[in-house]
């Protein structure tokens, strides 16, 4: 069996291409022949990421939404599904946009402007007028391998400095389980700080393995001092990298985080968050994460989980 950093080449087929998707038109079809992503300039996100030449892939989708276009005024905060971003620490939202939800509308709730860029695409927001900041998102899959990286830009261009991180969620289908690799010497008691709801009912841990399931019956988030996460359901699993970066991070100290939503919207979230900054006028910091596709290659979770991780 290969390990995760010997995957069998295909051929080399790099290809953008603009197609409708979901009622969206001048969506952006990334592709390498193995691995696809899903570009929608006019949600800000990426909506999916899959092997090549399928239907459904890791990310979460809300379907009842197909076509929706983003209209804060009318609309509020949509839950569209998909990988975006978001500045932290989301307890300071109120201090500059005068709510404490939705998020900052340039972020969440305008469409981006997309740009084919050599062999990706970079997604650019409109200037939050409460941060005075845009994010980029620049877009691109990996030659030959079944993984797609995104770096995700702040550019502060207007106003008063900002003290902020970058913030990337990524919605994901209901799982199996779910690992974050936790490092080797967490000061987090039991490896996790608690965010929002009761202590999750599963919760594992087992060395450096933290998991759990998705709780069908509460709002569940927990912060952790890892930079790697992986999904998996029964036939797929997806595993995700963050920077390891020194600096102060929000949320307790927390770099990455796990949200399970419950009933009947059955998904999850992996979260990355970068470590706070302050920006002035010109300024900019940026974070990327890589996402890595896989086919499950055994029925025992825990087992997939140390292949996945590299654990001996």
């Amino acid at each position: 069996m290969r390990s995760r950093g010997e995957w069998a080449p295909a051929p080399l087929t790099m290809m953008i291409k603009r197609i409708p998707y979901h009622g969206w038109p001048d969506s952006l079809l990334l592709s390498n022949g193995t691995v696809e992503a899903m570009v929608v300039p006019a949600l800000g996100r990426v909506m999916q990421f899959r092997f090549a030449g399928e239907e459904s892939g890791a990310f979460w989708e809300n379907r009842e939404l197909d076509g929706h276009l983003l209209s804060a005024e009318t609309d509020g905060w949509l839950n569209l599904g998909g990988d975006k971003t978001w500045p932290s620490p989301q307890s300071e939202w109120e201090e500059h946009t005068g709510e404490a939800w939705p998020p900052p509308p340039a972020f969440d709730s305008r469409p981006f402007r997309a740009t084919v860029a050599g062999e990706g695409v970079v997604l650019a927001s409109e200037v939050d007028p409460h941060y005075g900041m845009r994010a980029v998102r620049h877009v691109k899959l990996a030659p030959q391998r079944p993984q797609l990286e995104i770096t995700t830009e702040f550019q502060k261009e207007e106003g008063a400095a900002v003290n902020v991180g970058v913030w990337v969620i990524t919605q994901l289908r209901e799982p199996e389980r779910v690992f974050v690799l936790l490092p080797e010497h967490a000061e987090f008691l039991g490896g996790y700080h608690q965010q929002r709801g009761p202590a999750p009912k599963d919760l594992q841990r087992d060395g450096r393995l933290l998991s759990l399931r998705r709780d069908p019956g509460e709002y569940i988030k927990i912060g952790t001092e890892g930079t790697s996460m992986l999904w998996m359901d029964k036939r797929l699993a997806l595993l995700i990298r963050a920077e390891e970066t020194p600096g102060v991070y929000p949320d307790g100290g927390s770099r990455t985080e796990v949200y399970t939503n419950p009933d009947p919207q059955r998904y999850v979230e992996l979260e990355t968050e970068g470590p706070l900054a302050t920006l002035k006028v010109g300024a900019r910091i940026a974070r990327t994460n890589t996402y890595t596709l896989f086919r499950r290659s055994t029925p025992d979770c825990t087992l997939e989980a140390r292949r996945a991780f590299e654990l001996s």
